[in-house]
């Protein structure tokens, strides 16, 4: 089992996500178990629109390097281009968790190693997973979410990524 954080700030937003959450599910190797409400969210860096923001709980066979290709090759095909730190993005796929491992290569670090202090991921993800173990700092995700700012973290009620599915 493992954690995805989406985020999305362009084009329509909701529909990105959906597809995104589909296109994974349907990825071999892939199941997505839970999705978490989606949450509109201030941005982090430059100005730009608010971004909507989500978490997913998965299943997979793949290993941790090849479901990062997975994601970002996802990324691509919904348009993303890396252009700006923390610039806007028609679609954003952090792998968060992956079971209990620590990973860390050049191109991939598990757990995130900025999840625990961004309200955008840790939102959701409590709300999916709130008793998971970060591996790292040992400390549930709910008692991560409790040193940070809820700020700017709205759920949007009436927005389900369960359609996708």
């Amino acid at each position: 089992m493992g954690a995805i954080a989406l985020g999305s700030n362009i084009g329509n937003s909701v529909d990105i996500l959906k597809l995104a959450v589909a296109g994974l599910n349907h990825t071999l190797g892939v199941t997505i178990n839970t999705c978490s409400s989606v949450y509109r969210t201030t941005p982090i860096g430059p100005p730009q629109p608010d971004f909507l923001n989500a978490c997913v709980l998965f299943s997979t066979t793949l290993s941790p390097e090849r479901l990062l290709n997975t994601l970002l090759s996802t990324e691509i095909r919904f348009g993303r281009q890396r252009r700006e730190r923390w610039g806007p993005r028609t679609l954003d796929l952090d792998l968060l968790l992956y079971g209990d491992a620590v990973v860390t290569t050049p191109q991939l670090e598990v757990p995130h190693p900025r999840m625990g202090d961004r309200a955008f991921v840790l939102v959701p993800l409590a709300e999916i997973a709130p008793d998971w173990i970060d591996p790292v700092s040992q400390r549930s995700i709910t008692a991560l979410l409790q040193n940070v700012s809820r700020q700017g973290v709205e759920r949007l009620p009436d927005v389900s990524l369960f359609t996708a599915l």
